[in-house]
């Protein structure tokens, strides 16, 4: 399982429309073979920060989806970023 997960950091005026112009990025990224989860959502207290989390069953499924990256827009807004991959072997569930 691969998990991509960070935040962005945009200017906060700009947040929300970055995040609604994410909407079908995140519908198509739930819907293609091989994810789990996906979501971009505005942290509740950096007025400029998005979350990121992503869960896929492979790092094919990821490259496959990932294509070219964000839109020219939209990194242009990104004043920021950290953003890591990871390879789980295992996992455990707390619920």
């Amino acid at each position: 399982m691969i998990i991509v997960a960070g935040h962005l950091v945009v200017d906060p005026s700009v947040r929300e429309s970055y995040l609604s112009d994410c909407a079908d990025v995140v519908r198509q990224a739930r819907a293609a073979e091989g994810c789990l989860d996906f979501s971009l959502a505005a942290d509740v207290l950096d007025p400029g920060r998005i979350n990121v989390f992503e869960r896929w069953v492979s790092r094919t499924a990821v490259e496959t989806f990932r294509g070219s990256g964000p839109s020219d827009e939209q990194s242009a807004a990104i004043l920021a970023a950290s953003v890591t991959e990871y390879d789980i072997s295992d996992e455990r569930s707390l619920t």
